[in-house]
C-alpha cells in the first residue's frame, strides 16, 4: 500500500525573525532629488523628508511616519537632520545589519551648503542600498 502524499503549495518568504516586514519602500536618484530640491527652491526637501519617514514607518511599523516627521521638519530642521539617519540606523539594526550611517551624520548640515551635498546622498544611498536588499528596483 502506498502513501499519497498531497503537494503542498509554495509557502511565501517569511520575514526575518525580528526584522521588518512591511512595505518595501522605493529607491531614489540621488541626482534627481538634488535637482529637484534645487530647481522647486527646497520645497522638495518636504516631499523627500515626508516620504521617507513615511516609507520607514510603513515598512518596520515604528518610528515617526510622514506627518510627524514633516512636522518636525517644518518647526525644527535641524531635529530632522539627526532623525532621518537614526531611523535608518534603526531599521538596518533590526535587520540584523550594521548601519552606513549614524545619527551623528546630522552635524554634516554644520557646512552649511556642502554639508547638504554630503548628507542627502549618504541618507538616500543608505535607504536605496536597503530598499534594493529588500527587492526594490534600482532607482
Amino acid at each position: 500500500m502506498s502513501e499519497y502524499s498531497p503537494v503542498q503549495p509554495p509557502q511565501p518568504p517569511q520575514p526575518s525573525v525580528g526584522g521588518p516586514s512591511g512595505a518595501v519602500g522605493i529607491p531614489r536618484s540621488v541626482g534627481t532629488g538634488i535637482l529637484l530640491s534645487i530647481v522647486t527652491l527646497g520645497i522638495y526637501t518636504f516631499v523627500w523628508t515626508f516620504k521617507a519617514h513615511a516609507e520607514m514607518k510603513e515598512h518596520t511599523g515604528e518610528g515617526l511616519g510622514g506627518g510627524v516627521g514633516l512636522l518636525i521638519y517644518i518647526l525644527v530642521s535641524p531635529v530632522t537632520w539627526f532623525l532621518i539617519p537614526s531611523e535608518i540606523k534603526r531599521m538596518y539594526e533590526r535587520d540584523g545589519r550594521t548601519s552606513p550611517v549614524k545619527a551623528t551624520a546630522g552635524f554634516w548640515f554644520l557646512l552649511s551648503i556642502i554639508g547638504a551635498f554630503i548628507w542627502f546622498p549618504k541618507m538616500q544611498g543608505a535607504l536605496n542600498a536597503y530598499w534594493i536588499s529588500k527587492g526594490a528596483p534600482q532607482p
